[in-house]
């Protein structure tokens, strides 16, 4: 709804300038000319300036679960230890 707002005053703000145009003329009308342009620049650039950002709020994100891992492990096989790698999750 703001884009378009900003959009109707952009389109305003021209139509409306090109309504009025006189022949240009160094002794008068200059300032006016650049008052104009600041005015509608500050309209233009409120109005974008009020937007909301283009990126969305904060999302939760599920933490990732541990990795499994490799362990060594001790056991006794009837004559003696041994070892062997285990894979371990969490």
């Amino acid at each position: 709804m703001k884009k378009t707002f900003a959009a109707f005053v952009a389109v305003a703000t021209i139509a409306g300038s090109s309504l009025t145009a006189t022949p240009a003329s160094a002794q008068r009308g200059v300032a006016a000319g650049v008052v104009g342009g600041l005015i509608g620049g500050a309209i233009i650039g409120g109005a974008i300036a009020s937007s909301r950002p283009a990126y969305g709020g904060p999302v939760y994100v599920e933490e990732a679960p541990p990795p499994c891992r490799m362990v060594r492990e001790r056991y006794w096989d009837g004559y003696g230890w041994r070892f062997r790698h285990v894979e371990y999750c969490n």
